[in-house]
């Protein structure tokens, strides 16, 4: 059976759900729903022969039976609490298995003009003014999971932001998997609106409890507005045993500036897709990315660019260490469109080899369609600089410590444009323990 072939099993389930979707939903909502399973039902699991899944296998998602999860898996909130991050003071959201747990969310005292609630709750209540959100921007245009995910979709978070409201606080998304024989699989959405003038940062946080070995398929769309400041957080940091697909749509009027930060530290096999539209002049993005694969890890992350309007900026660093035998893989496109003149593009792709078996895959695009634009893009892949390594030895540094040292500064470089110090710290604290020179590494909050 190739990839992208459809088992038995998920074709049943898709039976299933064309058969069991409430009557009582809009037809908007049905018809996006009904489309969607039509074409994942259509298109099945990206294959390796699809240039875009070139270096990404997804037999051992397509392979496992994983089947929705219990409504209310049980959680101890002292479970929890370890997973947040230590210091920060934010709004909390909290979801296991995709489905929002308000027991242990906390939304109290958000500003007028601010709205935040769960996916289900909101289509359940008033979901009409969900239409023109929902689905119109994740245009499939990576793979067929996000498909799966608004066929599939149950719960997620809805993010609205009027016009010149600032959320103090940021908003801490927990996302939550649980164990379970047979592995489950859930797929959240979040949807977020940044009206004009707004500014908030969003978490989204992706861990599990001991033993997860489940699939989470998310996807996120998001929309800045016209002088609207995003920033959002995307950490992944999965049970080694779990599976994690996401796609990320970003949109962005006038002079909107939205800054990403994405951490891949855990997972076993894991793929993020980021596609962002500059639509109007003005509008700025910077993308941050690190990874760290070991063991048997897969990591691939695939951003476009699109620079649709002129005197567009986007920013890219991406970084990457490979130890074991993990394999990590970064494909970076920018698209400058005709008539996008003014456009300043920069990206670059930055990976660090710990380990003979490791293996990181690289490949930064740029597709340019006009002449008065400033572009570059680079990619490097080696290993610890031995003059580096011979500075600190010679200051009386051990070998392992200065291996520490140098790993530990390669990712700090895009971990310290992270403006929260809470979640930075404890990014760093989780990076240094996953290091084979962990205990050379001493982080301080």
């Amino acid at each position: 059976m190739s990839a992208n072939t459809l088992s038995q099993h998920y074709a049943d389930q898709l039976q299933q759900l064309q058969d069991g979707l409430p009557g009582a939903i809009p037809e908007w909502l049905a018809g996006r729903r009904h489309g969607a399973a039509a074409r994942f039902s259509e298109a099945g699991f990206p294959d390796p022969r699809q240039e875009e899944w070139k270096y990404t296998n997804v037999r051992p998602i397509a392979s496992k039976p994983f089947v929705a999860a219990a409504t209310h898996a049980p959680v101890a909130e002292e479970t929890l609490r370890a997973m947040s991050f230590e210091g920060l003071d934010a709004y909390r959201m909290v979801f296991v298995d995709g489905r929002l747990r308000a027991e242990f969310s906390d939304l109290e005292d958000l500003p007028g003009g601010v709205t935040v609630q769960g996916l289900a709750d909101a289509l359940a209540s008033d979901p009409d003014p969900l239409e023109p959100l929902l689905g119109t921007l994740a245009h499939d245009r990576f793979s067929s999971f996000a498909a799966a995910n608004m066929a599939f979709l149950t719960d997620g978070a809805v993010i609205r932001l009027g016009k010149g409201v600032r959320l103090e606080r940021p908003l801490h998304l927990l996302m939550v998997g649980s164990a379970g024989d047979p592995a489950t699989w859930s797929h959240p959405r979040v949807l977020i609106q940044a009206g004009e003038g707004s500014e908030a940062t969003v978490i989204e946080h992706y861990a599990d409890l001991e033993g997860a070995n489940g699939f989470t398929n998310t996807v996120t769309e998001l929309r800045a507005e016209t002088g609207a400041q995003l920033r959002h957080y995307l950490l992944q940091d999965h049970a080694d045993s779990a599976y994690h697909v996401g796609s990320v749509f970003i949109q962005q009027r006038r002079d909107s500036r939205v800054t990403s930060h994405n951490v891949n530290l855990g997972g076993r096999l894991v793929r993020h897709d980021l596609n962002v539209d500059l639509t109007e002049p003005g509008a700025e993005i910077d993308l941050n990315g690190l990874f760290l694969v070991g063991g048997r890890q897969h990591v691939d992350t695939h951003t476009r660019v699109h620079h649709a309007s002129p005197h567009t900026t986007s920013r890219e660093q991406y970084r990457g260490i490979g130890q074991g035998h993990g394999r990590g893989v970064f494909k970076g496109r920018v698209l400058v469109e005709r008539g996008a003149q003014k456009t300043d593009a920069q990206q670059h792709s930055a990976n660090l080899l710990l380990s003979p078996n490791a293996e990181i895959d690289t490949k930064p695009e740029l597709e340019i369609y006009a002449d008065d634009v400033k572009c570059a893009h680079g990619a490097t892949v080696g290993q610890l600089d031995e003059t580096s390594m011979y500075y600190l030895r010679s200051r009386g540094i051990d070998a392992e410590a200065a291996r520490g040292m140098l790993v530990f500064a390669f990712a700090d470089e895009v971990l310290e444009r992270m403006d929260l110090a809470a979640v930075r710290t404890n990014i760093e604290r989780r990076l240094a323990a996953r290091l084979p020179e962990a205990g050379a590494i001493d982080v301080i909050g």
